[in-house]
């Protein structure tokens, strides 16, 4: 066991995002912040706050200094921030005449927020397209089982029938409305840090809004109403989408656990894992990845959500406690949207079984159908008390219920009909099709 299975050579292909995880590692921090620094040259060259050739010179070592992170260890230990060191090294590799306007009027946290605003840029656009794949994925598993009727369950419990193809529908739609809050927070999300030591950018004078802008454009970013050094709400928003995302990610995987069970045995996932002693088995080892996923994160926003607690214009203690979290959190957002993909297009769907575990009560999972049906003739109350004793009586014959009915009352109903699963699922089909077009529409976008 390593500190992190994130990043474990050994749990690697049970943890990892190798495509989230190349944004987080120190060479990804390192680039983005020397990304900053390069737009920040430029932006105040533009501004005539430091010569033209300097913010060149600038940018043309940042784009190719690739510094080692351990030599950057020891300064980022003393400073608590990796900033300092880093701005040391680039100043050193520059040279002395144009290194003093290097982060020139700038603060540590003002490279490291944007730094990470850049990065959160790129997973923001693979978080929303693995879930729109996804999508696609389900709405086609929604339309095609539109038809194949299985046993609902509340509780745990049977309970009336329902649709494979609403099941799906079921975990699509969280999907499409986290979708569309992602597309909605990223315009308070991917704004620029930028604001000096303590937020004023005091530093730069009458030339700071200039700078700022010039920055922002530089970086393809957008401004905030003032620098947000100390107030974290849209990260903590982003974070609870993200735990919004892998609870519905994991809320499919349980489901996908339960109906895998031997004794259900209505789907089962494509790529079970096996025993270590047992050959028979088929673990549903991705189903249970996304469950835990999901408890994962759902601890881990209850961790983050207090780093929004700022002591006044900055806090080191609330800022590295991000570090520890954010990370971890992203990671387990994407390797379940990747496990989800994964998974959705080997389900295999047992459809005779579902038509078996629907047999196995007998007809008792539409009692509440022939008591709606026979309330049109005797009421309500006497509908319920004959329904009551034809399961009493199918209970003691171990009869169908509605081979028992018939016999207890004459009322002019259609038995053969309401004892088919099939004409009880209400507005299932409405309900798939609204799903699916909301998914669409959203896919379009």
């Amino acid at each position: 066991m390593t500190i992190s299975p994130f990043d474990s050579a050994l749990l690697g292909d049970l943890f990892a995002d190798p495509e989230i995880a190349a944004l987080f590692d120190d060479s990804a921090q390192i680039a983005s912040m020397l990304l900053f620094e390069s737009a920040l040259a430029s932006a105040q060259a533009h501004a005539g706050l430091i010569p033209d050739e300097s913010a060149r010179k600038i940018a043309e070592i940042c784009r190719d200094f690739q510094p080692d992170p351990a030599s950057l260890a020891a300064g980022t230990a003393r400073a608590g921030v990796s900033v300092p060191a880093l701005v040391k090294a680039l100043k050193a590799e520059i040279g002395v005449e144009d290194a003093r306007f290097v982060h020139f009027g700038a603060t540590s946290q003002d490279v490291v927020d944007t730094a990470l605003v850049l990065r959160l840029r790129d997973v923001v656009s693979i978080i929303r397209r693995r879930i729109r794949k996804l999508a696609k994925l389900l709405s086609t598993h929604a339309e095609t089982h539109r038809n194949t009727v299985m046993m609902g369950r509340t509780r745990s419990q049977q309970a009336v029938p329902t649709t494979f193809g609403l099941k799906a529908a079921g975990w699509l739609a969280p999907l499409v409305r986290i979708d569309r809050r992602i597309e909605g927070l990223s315009q308070d999300l991917l704004r620029l840090s930028f604001g000096g030591a303590a937020g004023t950018l005091a530093s730069l004078g009458a030339k700071a809004a200039e700078v700022e802008s010039n920055l922002a454009e530089e970086l393809e970013l957008e401004t905030s109403d003032m620098p947000w050094h100390a107030q974290r709400d849209v990260l903590v928003d982003f974070a609870a989408q993200l735990t919004a995302l892998t609870g519905a990610l994991g809320k499919m995987g349980q489901d996908l656990v339960l109906l895998a069970q031997s004794e259900i045995a209505e789907v089962q996932p494509g790529k079970g894992g096996g025993s270590s002693t047992m050959p028979h088995k088929s673990n549903p080892v991705q189903a249970e990845m996304l469950v835990t996923l999901a408890q994962f994160n759902a601890g881990q926003l209850g961790v983050f959500s207090q780093a929004q607690v700022h002591a006044h214009e900055r806090s080191g203690s609330s800022w590295l406690l991000e570090w520890l979290t954010l990370p971890q959190m992203i990671m387990a957002a994407g390797t379940a949207l990747a496990q989800a993909v994964d998974i959705v297009p080997n389900l295999k769907i047992n459809a005779d079984r579902m038509a078996e575990n629907l047999d196995l009560s007998r007809g008792a999972m539409l009692a509440e159908a022939a008591t709606f049906a026979l309330a049109d003739h005797v009421g309500r109350d006497a509908a319920e008390t004959l329904v009551k004793d034809g399961l009493a009586k199918s209970a003691e014959n171990a009869t169908n219920l509605f081979d028992e009915l018939p016999k207890l009352t004459d009322a002019p109903l259609d038995w053969a009909a309401l004892r088919d699963p099939a004409n009880y699922v209400g507005q299932s089909n409405a309900y798939i099709d609204r799903v699916v077009a909301t998914a669409k529409r959203g896919l379009r976008e």
